[in-house]
């Protein structure tokens, strides 16, 4: 077969992704091509060509799942908003929940008055009668656990799961509903569970902690969707006697659904901040589970006391503190900052219930910009590692795709490689990448890191210092370039290794440096040496004494090596008397350093000597 034959191959692979084929369709072009008698070079270009085929239909996949979790949060949002009568809240509720998990049903229970147990109220996907009638005891089965203990509990084999206390009723129910796999999260307001939100599957599944944490922050915005629901019905029937407390209501609503609106175009957290700020007359701060401010808007500089957010996460309510109000943002059970309230230290509970509904928003906002910015590191990530493996692939391919994420590679780069703890590191170095509009990924044991700029040595240096500082432990980085393109983005990642790896062995961690910054080291192991470089870094004042005042202490020098550091050999070499080459001897130590005869400086000074020898 021909070359031809095999483009053949390669352009029906480039026609599948382009058409959305599925996976199996293209691992069928290389038994195709072997069918077809092509060379066995020919068949190792076609099966690459499908491995990078399949990584790439993986990829898109996996971009899409997560474009489709986003719109469905923010379509969720939106009907929330906008959803006024209990019925629809329920509903909405579950058929969301179901499209954010991709589950096979989805369901909710209520509690009984007196908490008594939990009832079936509204599902979707489920095709038992039997299941839609249940009703659980408090503490019975998965659901009852979570009404009685408000927190969240999931299972991949309901069956086989002894946590749970099993019934006749709830089995038999579960099994003709043909449930295997069960996450249920509370419905909480304040310290009151009101039901359980439940997504599963037909068959074995694992729920990460990602899906758990977004079912409990759906759950968590519902619940309060609910009340304001439930608490507009009775308005409605009370009548006169609170309309006070009506009007109330709908401008909490009023703030609730211009915040929600703010998320969904997808304003930062100043913007919501400010907007909250507006609402209740007083001053936001917005602090990051870390203590990072995130905003401040109108409030003089404010840490939420740990012991307020404490507070106020096992409570789930808005707390005060000395004249400050302070409310946790959770995710569920998972703390992701806190919001804090002040010049309003008498605050309403109408007010209260708004300030507790804004730290929702804001824990939605958090939410979603973490899942954005996973998404978004991850991208950059393969992007490294597409840089680094095959750079001359399909380079303008490359370069659109760094395009897209706002890297110029046609610009001058720095390419730095870094080693410290791998717990903290990638995360790290993903905001120290994008603070400075470059790249960052894993590439096998270390983190790599592509910065624009031409000087390596200064940004090495800063990375271990900003790094070092964020992880909490040592941070050693090697650097190379400046490079420009792909290709030699690739190679000055090789030359950055290789000092990394130098640092690593001469036991210089915590540092940051280039080749030039390790001596007669970097010349041994550059692949762009210096020579010249190295020579006038070692020997340069010496060279500048000689010429401005006519000396000869290289001379001198060289001669002093050579006769073993004999100085009566070295004055019979020279021509002078013993006391001469012992005062040119220390005018070297003032020049060179005192440790200019130490074996490490003997080394470099001697190479640098016949380095120039050799260049003339």
């Amino acid at each position: 077969m021909t070359e031809a034959d095999a483009a053949e191959h390669l352009l029906e692979l480039l026609d599948l992704l382009a058409g959305d084929a599925s996976g199996e369709r293209l691992a069928r072009v290389l038994p195709a091509a072997r069918a077809a008698g092509l060379r066995d070079d020919a068949l190792d270009r076609v099966g690459r060509a499908t491995e990078w085929a399949l990584r790439v239909r993986r990829t898109l996949t996996a971009h899409r799942r997560r474009e489709a979790e986003l719109e469905a949060l923010f379509a969720t949002a939106g009907d929330l908003a906008g959803v006024r009568d209990t019925d629809g809240v329920l509903r909405s509720i579950v058929r969301r929940a179901r499209m954010l998990l991709g589950a096979d049903t989805a369901y909710l229970s209520m509690n009984e008055p007196g908490e008594r147990g939990t009832y079936m109220r509204v599902t979707d996907g489920s095709i038992s009668v039997r299941f839609q009638q249940l009703r659980l005891g408090m503490g019975e089965g998965l659901g009852g656990l979570v009404a009685q203990t408000a927190r969240p509990y999931v299972t991949a084999d309901y069956f086989a799961d002894d946590r749970f206390h099993h019934t006749g009723t709830i089995d038999s129910a579960v099994r003709d509903e043909g449930l295997v796999a069960i996450l249920g999260v509370p419905l909480k307001l304040g310290r009151r569970v009101i039901g359980v939100l439940y997504a599963a599957n037909r068959s074995p599944r694992q729920f990460p902690p990602d899906e758990v944490a977004l079912l409990s922050s759906l759950a968590d915005h519902a619940a309060i969707a609910l009340d304001t629901a439930h608490l507009l019905e009775e308005t409605r029937a009370a009548g006169e006697t609170i309309r006070a407390h009506n009007e109330a209501m709908r401008r909490a609503e009023d703030a609730h659904d211009r915040l929600t609106d703010l998320v969904l175009r997808g304003a930062d957290v100043p913007e919501v901040a400010a907007a909250v700020a507006k609402v209740l007359d007083g001053g936001i701060v917005v602090h990051d589970s870390e203590g990072v401010e995130l905003a401040r808007i109108g409030a003089a500089h404010t840490l939420a006391p740990p012991a307020a957010v404490t507070a106020s996460r096992a409570g789930g309510r808005a707390v005060p503190h000395d004249g400050t109000w302070v409310c946790a943002v959770l995710a569920g059970r998972e703390l992701l900052g806190s919001i804090a309230l002040t010049d309003r230290p008498g605050l309403a509970d109408a007010d209260r219930r708004l300030f507790e509904r804004a730290s929702v928003v804001t824990a939605l906002l958090l939410l979603l910009r973490r899942t954005v910015a996973e998404a978004e590191n991850k991208v950059r990530g393969e992007l490294i590692t597409d840089l680094l493996t095959a750079p001359d692939l399909d380079p303008a391919a490359l370069n659109a795709r760094a395009r897209r994420v706002g890297v110029e590679l046609a610009a001058r780069h720095v390419v730095l490689v870094a080693d410290g703890p791998r717990d903290r590191l990638p995360a790290a170095a993903a905001h120290h990448a994008s603070a400075r509009r470059g790249l960052a990924g894993v590439h096998g044991e270390h983190v790599v890191l592509v910065l624009p700029g031409d000087d390596p040595a200064c940004a090495a240096r800063d990375a271990a210092r900003v790094l070092g500082k964020v992880a909490g432990l040592p941070v050693t980085v090697g650097a190379g370039g400046p490079a420009v393109g792909p290709g030699e983005v690739a190679a000055a990642h090789a030359e950055a290794a290789r000092c990394l790896r130098a640092l690593l062995l001469l036991d210089r961690r915590g540092v940051g440096g280039t080749m030039a910054d390790l001596g007669f080291v970097g010349v041994l192991l550059g692949d762009r040496a210096d020579v010249a470089g190295y020579v006038r870094t070692t020997l340069g004042p010496l060279l500048d004494y000689d010429a401005s005042r006519g000396t000869e202490l290289v001379r001198t020098v060289t001669a002093y090596f050579a006769c073993g550091a004999n100085l009566s050999r070295a004055k019979d070499e020279l021509h002078v008397h013993v006391n001469t080459v012992v005062q040119r001897l220390d005018r070297v130590a003032c020049l060179l350093g005192d440790d200019w005869q130490s074996p490490d400086r003997v080394l470099e000074v001697q190479l640098a000597l016949r380095l120039r020898k050799v260049l003339g």
